[in-house]
């Protein structure tokens, strides 16, 4: 096979475990992937229109803006009307949704780490703390343009 079928190969068999595995790693969490995306955008970026928002996750803005509201009812967001833009509503990140973030996280990795314990050998142990930064590497892209 040439090397870059067996490069689009890979990507695609890439592609799918890293998919697999992220559905496995969510399957006891209690907050909706939606709400627990968007609090962890907030809690990288600092706070965020509802715009912003819809656009890095790729949804329409009333998807978006339900979301929102759904996390507000909950106190885990605050809206705040933006002071250069009144028009323009910031969602900030509260104590309470850093809190609930953190408890998914924690709990997700949790799952991670006993899994690595009892199913994988010390030689699969050691491959997997290369992952997150051959994965890193991969996420930065092609040094010469191509995508």
């Amino acid at each position: 096979m040439e090397e870059t079928e067996q490069a689009e190969v890979d990507a695609e068999l890439l592609r799918a475990a890293v998919g697999e595995f992220v559905r496995w790693a969510r399957t006891g969490d209690v907050m909706p992937a939606g709400q627990a995306a968007v609090l962890g955008h907030l809690a990288r970026a600092g706070a965020l229109s509802i715009t912003d928002l819809a656009a890095r996750e790729g949804v329409r803005h009333q998807s978006m803006a339900r979301t929102v509201g759904l996390l507000a009812e909950q106190g885990l967001v605050l809206l705040e009307a933006d002071a250069i833009d009144r028009r323009r509503v910031l969602v900030h990140v509260t104590d309470e949704g850093l809190a609930r973030l953190g408890d998914e996280r924690r709990h997700r990795t949790a799952g991670i780490a006993a899994a690595i314990r009892t199913e994988l050998n010390d030689e699969e142990r050691a491959l997997c703390r290369r992952i997150p930064g051959i994965l890193d590497r991969l996420r930065r892209g092609p040094s010469d343009g191509e995508r």
